[in-house]
């Protein structure tokens, strides 16, 4: 009875370390952010400039994300409420505020890391 109770447990710690892995590497993105704003965005609102808001291809509406600057280290928290960049390269589009918050003002190299949401799906 030990012994099956340690191959179970087992068997589960192996299971564990599979799906842990797996969900931490779909959780994150690294490209290309840009800027834009003032446009409806494709859930029916605004792309204020004000806002702590993205443009994402795949991700579900209201997904938080962290976008983290890849050459200072400085991150903001956004949430996806519209679609895009359609620009080759770029992995989302951030309001201004968001893209003054990890001190960018026109391209960043950045990492995504899914906070809340649904993993990222393959574009």
């Amino acid at each position: 009875m030990r012994n099956r109770r340690r191959v179970v447990f087992g068997v589960l710690a192996i299971i564990g370390m599979f799906t842990a892995s797996s969900q931490t590497m779909a959780a994150t993105e690294a490209g290309v952010a840009s800027i834009y704003s003032g446009e409806k965005t494709a859930n029916g609102e605004y792309a204020y400039a004000h806002a702590l808001t993205a443009a994402h291809k795949s991700l579900p509406f209201g997904t938080k994300v962290k976008v983290t600057n890849v050459h200072n280290g400085r991150s903001v928290v956004v949430r996806i409420n519209d679609r895009g960049p359609y620009i080759k390269g770029r992995i989302i589009d951030l309001t201004p505020a968001g893209a003054r918050a990890i001190g960018s003002d026109g391209l960043a190299r950045v990492q995504l890391t899914i906070l809340a949401g649904k993993a990222l799906r393959s574009s």
